[in-house]
């Protein structure tokens, strides 16, 4: 199950590697209506309903302003797992309003186009399931909200390594897997 918090990036899906301001004028919550709306629309359109929406971020009880901004919109439709990633923008509220346009952009399709012109667009969008189990921020210890750098996941790996590796008194096949794997989505995630 892909969760709302900490961000449940898709695998496959570079991060921006800078934000712009976005010309959005809308609030938090006026941006979370219009893509919870948007995706309902989308469905009845498409007379393909959407279900299992959840709308990740690393917005918390009292950090509404994270220093990572990006939004995944994942939901289930047509039967198969969606993931629109969104982090141009610096500020949540502009990332999930970027969201709402893509939905809409997608309905306007429906509108001039046929819902096989919607599904061959939506493969792009086609995610697998967020990994299960630690991020891994969790797994190297990072706060959520914490800016990391690739350096700063590889020196964390590296001292980690150093007591986790198989050859060492206190390491094992298993320690060593999962800092491995959370090296790899570190990586993917941040670039």
């Amino acid at each position: 199950m892909t969760s709302a918090y900490p961000l449940s990036w898709p695998p496959g899906f570079p991060r921006a590697k800078s934000r712009e301001d976005g010309r959005f004028k809308t609030s938090l919550p006026a941006a979370l209506k219009n893509v919870e709306g948007s995706l309902k629309l989308f469905g009845s359109d498409s007379r393909k309903p959407v279900s299992d929406i959840v709308l990740s971020s690393n917005v918390a009880l009292g950090v509404a302003r994270p220093s990572d901004p990006g939004v995944a919109a994942w939901f289930t439709w047509d039967g198969e797992q969606i993931c629109i990633p969104v982090d141009r923008y610096a500020t949540v509220e502009a990332n999930l309003q970027a969201i709402h346009h893509v939905i809409e952009a997608r309905r306007v399709e429906l509108r001039h186009g046929t819902l096989a012109l919607v599904r061959a667009t939506m493969q792009g969008f086609k995610a697998l399931p967020a990994p299960p189990g630690e991020s891994w921020r969790e797994v190297f210890g990072f706060q959520p909200d914490t800016p990391i750098t690739r350096e700063h996941v590889e020196a964390r790996y590296k001292r980690l390594a150093s007591v986790n590796h198989p050859d060492t008194a206190t390491g094992s096949d298993a320690a060593m897997a999962r800092l491995n794997v959370a090296r790899d989505r570190a990586i993917s995630e941040i670039g």
